[in-house]
């Protein structure tokens, strides 16, 4: 087992207040924490020089599709995970829109085996329906004893409220269960391309309106009003829904909410200058609801925030916008978007950060051994971000397999530089 000692950096966690540490790391776990300087250095233990730089909890992405099974000229659970590492991201939960779905232990059974080669902690959501086909609630007891906590029909909305309403009956009884919705109305995003408006018409294609997401999460939240369940809104993208989350949350519902970082920085009048690499489910919004989204953030409403990170093989992204899939990449550089557009221009506070990114993501999915804090006992699973690092993100240089990520070009200030996982440095860009 791996020995390291991280001297001098500023630790960020939920427990306590930023201050200078030497965070000592043996046996998987955090064995030490010490005033910066004094911290203990075992026989052996490799020492690593972090002044100046953050450690904090290693973060966790809610929100990923690794493709695997059935899609891995996209991306597979090795090259999704290589990208988390590289991002700071300690753990991952995958989203079960695969061929075939994820929908029984078996296949539940076989990516989690897959996973454990992996640099980070990979885990699965199941679909809610069998074959994400909005028809017949899958088993959630098999599937709850295989190891799931998220359940989804990620990439389709459940339109049957009665099979909602048992979905978010059996969280009740389940521990740590929670259900999560694509929340966009299906019959009346079809054929959307972009959101409906201006941008929509302009480039002359349909559009997918807002109202579409808040009429579910209207329904589903009287739903969980109803049942006592827990429900989660995935890539929440409009002032409409995130008003009904929080007045939701002001009476006491189970209901949480993430949202990603391209629907905080980007727009639909992005869309142009992006193409296909703009096209997103839920799409990009509009510049008042980036706003709400970001005041949602900063004010508590605003649980996690979540990739969604969407590989699609090259040649797919290249048809036309009405003809591309959906979807970005972003695991692999969400920490330095945040830090860029969010915590550098005060808007988030870093230990805020660190909460959206880790801390409450963890605790939605039920993974207790990930978010902090950074205390002698706790696992060792750590991210050391450099705040002042700038760097341009070049698609060619991405883990992933595929290249559609909306940020190629951007300068960005800020980048992850160690992970750990369970005590194991599984990155590393220090010298």
């Amino acid at each position: 087992m791996e020995t390291t000692l991280l001297r001098g950096g500023t630790l960020i966690d939920a427990a306590s207040p930023p201050r200078a540490a030497d965070v000592l790391v043996q046996a998987g776990e955090v064995r030490q924490v010490a005033a910066a300087g004094e911290g203990e250095v075992p026989p052996g233990a490799r020492v690593l020089d972090v002044t100046g730089l953050l450690v904090m909890p290693g973060l966790v992405d809610i929100q990923v599709h690794f493709r695997e099974p059935g899609g891995t000229e996209a991306e597979d659970i090795a090259s999704g995970a290589e990208g988390a590492a590289r991002g700071g991201v300690t753990a991952v939960v995958m989203m079960p829109n695969t061929s075939p779905a994820i929908d029984d232990p078996a296949v539940v059974a076989e990516v989690l085996a897959i996973g454990r080669s992996a640099p980070v902690e990979v885990h699965t959501a199941a679909s809610i329906t069998v074959g994400r086909q909005g028809e017949r609630l899958v088993d959630v007891r098999a599937l709850h004893a295989a190891g799931v906590r998220v359940f989804t029909d990620d990439g389709n909305a459940v339109m049957d409220a009665g099979i909602m309403r048992a979905a978010l009956e059996a969280t009740t009884q389940l521990p740590g269960m929670v259900v999560s919705q694509h929340a966009e109305d299906a019959s009346l995003v079809a054929g959307g391309v972009v959101n409906e408006g201006l941008v929509a018409r302009s480039l002359g294609v349909g559009g997918r309106p807002r109202e579409a997401e808040e009429v579910i999460v209207a329904r589903d939240v009287a739903l969980a009003r109803l049942t006592g369940g827990r429900y989660h809104v995935l890539h929440l993208s409009t002032a409409l829904a995130l008003d009904h989350v929080r007045r939701a949350r002001a009476e006491g519902a189970a209901v949480t909410c993430e949202v990603t970082p391209q629907h905080l920085v980007l727009t639909e009048g992005d869309v142009a200058r992006l193409g296909t690499s703009g096209k997103m489910n839920p799409p990009l919004r509009t510049a008042a609801d980036v706003d709400a989204l970001r005041r949602g953030l900063a004010d508590g409403t605003v649980d996690a925030i979540a990739t969604d990170h969407a590989p699609h093989a090259p040649e797919a992204k290249a048809a036309s916008l009405a003809d591309a899939p959906p979807g970005m990449l972003g695991v692999e550089t969400a920490a330095a978007v945040v830090w860029t557009h969010l915590v550098r221009p005060g808007l988030l506070s870093p230990a805020r950060a660190v909460e959206v990114l880790s801390t409450r993501p963890a605790a939605i999915a039920g993974l207790w051994r990930h978010g902090g804090p950074v205390a002698p006992g706790r696992p060792a699973n750590l991210c050391v971000l450099d705040p002042e690092e700038t760097w341009v993100v070049d698609p060619d240089a991405l883990a992933s397999r595929s290249r559609n990520t909306p940020f190629a070009g951007d300068r960005l200030t800020g980048r992850p530089v160690l992970t750990v996982v369970d005590g194991r440095v599984v990155m590393s860009r220090l010298g």
